[in-house]
């Protein structure tokens, strides 16, 4: 009530006064001012006896123009603020809630904290871009049906260390995800943390990736496969094929949308997580996304599946580390040998007398570095021949193509390089006659 006598009422509070009064004066009942005012019984006729004793003023709210029973004192605020601008500058509304709340014991809610932020000039909302309308996809029912697999390149140290990328996995029905660090999107780091998911949940039915390279063909090698009649599969795709995965490609980025906004939040709470404990080299930060990270965001984000079974397959029995390799094949000498990287390899013969029966040889490479060699499905021994020994001495590449000094030689006076265009269809037209 201000000087003048005047209540200051809401439009609510203002139909309440009337629908009173009205009962008041017994035009209508009590069930019935209820029903208009949507409220129970009991709290009409609470309301009505507040009215009777104090008229009008008895309807306003009691906490008018004073504070809220949940406001947060004036100290509070600026310890919030000082807080921000020296720890946690960049920081989104939601972690910095979060971050409150575990390190420095203060309860807040995340919109009162982007208000607080806001008014002391610290925050501001990003503009949201008009996106194009995209038909939406149900998530599949079951845990391991379907897993989004995506790599993700940025500045992850910022500027302590250098920009690589982020492997991820996510499952499409829960949302569970996995990730692992790594200097680029590779085979050997995409097949690590596939072999880190099929140790913890089991082999999923299928992954959905992009079309990079590391995961399928283009087009291009498909065709040359194909007519070469080999088969069109990346040594990531071989992995998966031997272990019952389908590869699904997906034709744009918002098709796998859920690994694209995982790694939004990566980019967000990763990148602040790492500044803040320091971490800038790769093997430290694989130590924070194993031991807990990941752990912390699945208990955030994930949901239940939409069933219960679960689709992943049991690992047991599967040599995982025979699946999981870089594998080659390459042909058997009569003196059981074979060149491989550029190293000579000497294999045990299988036969003092006779030459290889059988003239291919399968050499993987597994993920720990180590070569393995197998000799008509059997792994077989061997050592490593010193290439001047055997016979194999290689010119240097430099050597061979440049000339002295490093650099290429130049072509000779009548190269066919040299020789005019017109010059070389005078020469047809006289070769014709």
């Amino acid at each position: 009530m201000g000087k003048t006598g005047a209540i200051m009422m809401s439009e609510k509070e203002r139909d309440a006064l009337v629908v009173l009064e009205r009962v008041k004066r017994r035009e209508i009942t009590m069930a019935e001012a209820g029903r208009r005012l949507g409220i129970s019984y009991r709290q009409c006729w609470r309301r009505y006896r507040r009215y009777e004793g104090e008229g009008a003023a008895g309807l306003v709210h009691r906490l008018r123009g004073g504070g809220g029973n949940r406001s947060i004192a004036q100290e509070v605020k600026e310890r919030m603020a000082e807080l921000y601008r020296g720890r946690y500058e960049g920081f989104g509304p939601v972690l910095f809630t979060e971050k409150l709340l575990a390190e420095h014991a203060i309860r807040a809610d995340h919109e009162t904290v982007r208000r607080i932020l806001i008014k002391e000039g610290l925050w501001r909302a990003a503009r949201k871009r008009k996106k194009r309308h995209r038909a939406w996809r149900e998530r599949r029912l079951h845990f391991g049906e379907m897993v989004q697999m995506d790599g993700s390149h940025h500045r992850w140290f910022e500027e302590r260390g250098v920009k690589c990328c982020l492997m991820v996995m996510i499952d499409d029905a829960t949302g569970i995800r996995m990730s692992l660090l790594s200097e680029e999107e590779t085979t050997d780091a995409a097949m690590r943390l596939l072999r880190m998911w099929i140790e913890r949940y089991g082999v999923p039915k299928s992954l959905y990736t992009d079309k990079k390279s590391v995961f399928v063909l283009c087009e291009k090698d498909r065709e040359n496969a194909r007519l070469e009649g080999r088969e069109a599969l990346t040594q990531f795709g071989r992995s998966c094929r031997r272990l019952g995965i389908q590869i699904i490609r997906a034709h744009s980025p918002q098709a796998k949308g859920r690994v694209e906004r995982s790694n939004a939040v990566y980019q967000d709470r990763l990148v602040k997580e790492l500044r803040l404990k320091g971490i800038s080299g790769i093997e430290r930060a694989n130590q924070l996304l194993a031991l807990g990270f990941d752990d912390d965001l699945n208990r955030r984000f994930a949901t239940r599946p939409g069933e219960a079974a679960d689709h992943h397959r049991s690992a047991t029995g599967i040599g995982l580390s025979g699946v999981f390799c870089i594998e080659h094949e390459r042909t058997l000498s009569i003196n059981w040998t074979l060149s491989f990287e550029n190293r000579l390899y000497q294999l045990a013969s299988l036969s003092r007398n006779y030459s290889p029966a059988k003239r291919k040889v399968l050499v993987r490479r597994y993920l720990d570095g180590s070569l393995h060699m197998f000799y008509r499905g059997e792994e077989i021994g061997f050592d490593e021949l010193d290439p001047a020994r055997a016979g194999k001495t290689k010119t240097p590449r430099s050597e061979s193509r440049f000339a002295a000094g490093g650099k290429p030689a130049p072509p000779s006076p009548n190269h066919p390089w040299k020789t005019p265009w017109s010059t070389k269809e005078l020469m047809k037209q006289q070769k014709q006659f």
